[in-house]
């Protein structure tokens, strides 16, 4: 057995239970102070009629991080009684715990209320190829129930050059491509919308903005005030504690299935780890942290134990 294959059957003996799937949105107690892993990993045993699309859309979790999770399950044909592993544990993204955090190669969004131990974590479509999401800080400068979209002549235009014309307007309604809820960015022709497709929740699939299940944007909408900040950020390797334990979560880096080279894995790690400074810890198993990289499936797999030494940066190549 490999060392990451261990430590990632030591993760769901833990904390893995069996659950027939529900509609409820994913709001999760705070951490003790010092410490970063929320939710715990799920298991469920998928029905004929099931596929990855419809398992997520009822746990509020995305198509590509179920994948993920999932290597070697056909999803859309999963089968009768395979155990699907739900992603729903989490290592809470790096920096301030305030307002909303979008981390794009999680395809993910978390909510902290002020003055509230909870947070709230939905799965987003964000742009495609072409048309990426910002990296950047933002607030929510508006909120607009049941939108009407003038498409950009930007969008018009693609649309034409594929033979499907745009109106100048779409009404609200089933054919909004906004859904029922907007919420405008600070950042110019950015928002964080619903949509009238039930496919692409979880991948790179808009035009640079965020994508929304409905039932969640209107949750969502509901709880954040105009004003809130909006931290975008791109950090595909999260470091965490939990019950004195260090965790590493590795997502394929934004550009892979664009064929565009990730970069340097080794420097990427390194410098997510260094952005934990909090962190004291020896004994770090790097051929673990080689092999949770390399699968990318999300899921928080222990690493190391902290003690009193200083994690040693100088690692072996990964």
């Amino acid at each position: 057995m490999s060392p990451r294959v261990s430590a990632l059957a030591r993760c769901l003996s833990l904390s893995a239970f069996c659950l027939t799937g529900s509609a409820v949105a994913m709001e999760l107690p705070l951490p003790p102070p010092g410490e970063d892993v929320v939710g715990e990993i799920q298991v469920i045993k998928a029905r004929y009629e099931d596929t990855f699309a419809d398992i997520g859309t009822a746990n509020d979790l995305g198509y590509l991080e179920m994948v993920a999770a999932n290597p070697g399950v056909d999803a859309w044909l999963p089968g009768e009684g395979t155990d699907i592993v739900l992603p729903t544990r989490f290592i809470l993204p790096p920096g301030p715990r305030e307002g909303i955090v979008i981390n794009l190669p999680e395809y993910r969004l978390y909510y902290f209320p002020k003055g509230q131990d909870v947070v709230y974590t939905y799965p987003l479509g964000i742009g495609r190829e072409g048309w990426n999401s910002p990296v950047t800080d933002a607030r929510i400068t508006a909120k607009t129930p049941n939108p009407g979209w003038y498409p950009p002549q930007s969008i018009r235009d693609e649309h034409a050059a594929d033979g499907d014309p745009l109106p100048n307007y779409v009404p609200p309604g089933p054919d909004n491509p906004l859904g029922p809820y907007k919420m405008s960015l600070s950042v110019p022709g950015y928002l964080i919308h619903g949509s009238n497709k039930k496919f692409g929740i979880g991948m790179r699939v808009s035009h640079g903005c965020f994508r929304m299940l409905n039932n969640n944007v209107l949750e969502l909408a509901d709880k954040v005030p105009v004003g809130t900040p909006v931290r975008i950020i791109d950090e595909p390797y999260k470091f965490g504690v939990s019950n004195g334990k260090v965790y590493l979560e590795a997502h394929a880096p934004l550009g892979e299935e664009e064929g565009v080279p990730p970069g340097d894995q080794h420097a990427a790690v390194v410098n997510a780890l260094i952005k934990r400074s909090d962190l004291n810890a020896q004994n770090l198993d790097w051929e673990v942290v080689r092999e949770v990289v390399a699968a990318q499936d999300g899921l928080p797999v222990e690493i190391a134990a902290p003690q009193d030494a200083v994690i040693q940066v100088q690692s072996p190549a990964l």
